[in-house]
């Protein structure tokens, strides 16, 4: 017990180290709170067209089949809440999530460089890395370990800085002291169901994604929806209201991560530098951004929706 002691203290001093803000430990196993959601979730088809999400379910619902000999998931958040603002607030809006470097890239190598140092200052250790591009339940993962808890917008809520956060996990054969889940803090409070442009968050708690600005901007590829005109709030790049009207995001602190400040510039641009955007310009400011996921068409296609009848 000394030595799983003397380990889990060590895994949460790397994530310090690392720039992480929360590290949270659970024990892998099957998650069964979350498998009949889950599954009820796909059969309403609340997916939309994402059909990534039909694969792998047990995976997505057991990490030992991900990781042989896996005993421990480490959850982790990083903090990406902007000081900086665009220029034109009335005009296209961009989740603030992208406006650095893709995350992905960025918390992916910290977390290889996490995985590394385990090795180096325990022994080895088998285990992969994930960041938001697996079958993984990372918000469950989190709130399981008591990084927070799922609020009724979906998102993971911490009490000290909101929900502002990337979530990543290391999944490990090594043995941890799991931390114990925290418990709902969301109370009476319906804000982001109120305020939610396309009515996505059907009920406390679920968040039809194929009624999401968030997918109907990145992830729906077809035509977005005639029936959702003039509903988009000025959204082209993902959605930030139900996090933005939320109470325990008055606590959000800026990042000090280098890699997610806004260096394409593209928070200056105005309305009709947007929608005069050659395919040549958005490949320069968005090459190492998320953005790229919407592709070039993908981007003109919602700017051109968001505009006035």
């Amino acid at each position: 017990m000394q030595l799983i002691a003397q380990h889990t203290r060590l895994v949460k001093e790397v994530a310090h180290e690392l720039g992480f803000q929360f590290c949270g430990i659970s024990e892998a196993g099957f998650l069964e709170t979350e498998a009949p959601r889950l599954e009820q979730w796909l059969k309403d088809g609340k997916q939309g067209e994402m059909k990534f999400m039909d694969n792998y379910f047990d995976k997505r619902l057991d990490p030992r089949l991900l990781v042989d000999g896996a005993k421990s998931v480490v959850s982790l958040l990083y903090n990406y809440f902007p000081s900086e603002t665009p220029v034109h607030s009335q005009g296209p809006k961009i989740s603030k999530y992208a406006y650095g470097k893709d995350y992905h890239l960025v918390i992916k190598e910290k977390l290889h460089t996490f995985l590394q140092l385990l090795n180096e200052r325990i022994g080895e250790i088998n285990g992969r890395v994930f960041v938001d591009s697996a079958p993984v339940l990372e918000k469950a993962w989190a709130a399981k370990s008591g990084l927070g808890w799922i609020g009724k917008n979906a998102n993971l809520i911490t009490k000290q800085q909101g929900s502002y956060f990337f979530i990543a996990e290391l999944i490990i054969d090594l043995e941890l002291q799991p931390d114990g889940p925290l418990k709902d803090y969301c109370g009476t409070c319906t804000r982001c169901i109120d305020a939610c442009p396309t009515q996505a968050i059907v009920e406390p708690y679920m968040v039809d994604g194929s009624k999401c600005i968030s997918y109907l901007t990145i992830e729906l590829k077809n035509q977005l929806p005639e029936t959702f005109k003039g509903q988009l709030d000025n959204w082209f790049f993902g959605c930030d209201v139900c996090q933005e009207v939320c109470p325990w995001n008055r606590f959000s602190t800026p990042h000090n991560e280098p890699l997610f400040a806004n260096h394409s510039g593209f928070l200056n641009f105005s309305e009709r530098e947007w929608e005069e955007m050659t395919e040549d310009t958005f490949r320069k400011v968005f090459q190492h951004s998320a953005v790229k996921r919407t592709g070039f068409k993908g981007l003109k296609r919602n700017l051109q929706f968001i505009k006035p009848v």
